[in-house]
């Protein structure tokens, strides 16, 4: 067992760390903060009508773990036998599972600025979120929370809402659509459904942002007001806790409402969050939640308003 090491970042530093493995020739990377511990092949049990990616189950200190064989999802070439190969045991949407991979490298620290999106999708495939440069090499990020929901479809953000419940939430509030909304999300998969979460609850004004630097620009440059920022910590040119830091320290933006929205977010995320001054952190299997903190947020917005006319 190889236990991942992480070094603090200062917090709102656009700097965080990667683990980087190898499948077949090409390099890799995955978020320290998705990557629990690394581990030599412990076996596994084949588990009948699943994905050919998903190999099977193991037990890890007595948890029950499925095993996704990286290498067999994206039709790479292996380049060691699984007897042989690494295991990253990653942790993300309140999700746990191992990643077979045919080696792992070492722990980099990295900025945001060093992420390249721009042949995401193009070019690169629907799992390849960006290409990191390093040491005169690509290194290429994947989308691993589009990959897990395409093996495992139950694992899928849903929207659990029925329209009495929805009504409930936005009651008092007037129309929805009135109130402007800006979402900063790098995964085109998750956009897509916090799209559709807010949407279903009548919020439909929004502006869909790739990075945190784009929404930074619209919110800071443009005439436009904002009355709720939803935003991913893991982001290329500008991570979340950047971007929050940022606002917070601009007096023109410091009173915009900011709900961190992350498929890591861990104790030690949520500490940082808050610290930079976001008001809500969530954790993204809690999408439908969504819908009930953007409204909460507009109306300890109206209350305070109400409140200073007094």
């Amino acid at each position: 067992m190889q236990e991942v090491k992480k070094v603090i970042t200062e917090v709102g530093t656009n700097e965080w760390q990667v683990v980087v493995f190898f499948l077949g020739d090409q390099s890799f990377a995955i978020n320290v903060d998705k990557t629990r511990e690394i581990l030599r092949w412990p076996g596994c049990r084949v588990i009948p009508d699943t994905p050919g990616a998903m190999i099977g189950i193991t037990s890890v200190r007595g948890e029950v773990l499925p095993m996704v064989d990286l290498r067999v999802f994206l039709s790479i070439e292996p380049k060691t036998e699984l007897e042989s190969c690494k295991v990253i045991i990653a942790e993300f949407n309140e999700v746990k599972l191992g990643f077979v991979v045919d080696a792992v490298e070492r722990i980099y620290r990295i900025s945001s600025e060093d992420l390249d999106s721009s042949l995401t999708g193009k070019y690169l495939g629907d799992w390849i979120l960006y290409v990191i440069k390093r040491d005169a090499r690509n290194v290429l990020l994947l989308d691993y929370e589009a990959i897990v929901q395409t093996i495992s479809p139950q694992l899928s953000m849903q929207n659990r809402w029925d329209p009495a419940t929805l009504q409930g939430l936005t009651e008092g509030l007037g129309d929805p659509s009135e109130y402007r909304i800006i979402i900063a999300e790098d995964s085109p998969l998750i956009r897509s459904q916090i799209k559709d979460s807010l949407e279903a609850g009548g919020f439909t004004n929004l502006l869909l942002c790739q990075d945190g630097k784009e929404a930074y620009e619209h919110i800071v440059e443009s005439d436009e007001r904002f009355d709720v920022l939803i935003t991913d910590v893991e982001m290329p040119r500008l991570d979340g806790l950047s971007l929050t830091r940022r606002l917070k320290e601009n007096d023109s933006t410091k009173d915009l409402p900011i709900i961190v929205f992350s498929s890591i977010m861990t104790q030690d995320i949520k500490m940082k969050a808050a610290s930079v001054g976001a008001r809500y952190q969530i954790t993204k299997p809690e999408i439908s939640q969504l819908v009930e903190y953007v409204a909460k947020i507009i109306r300890e917005t109206q209350h305070s308003s109400e409140s200073a006319a007094v």
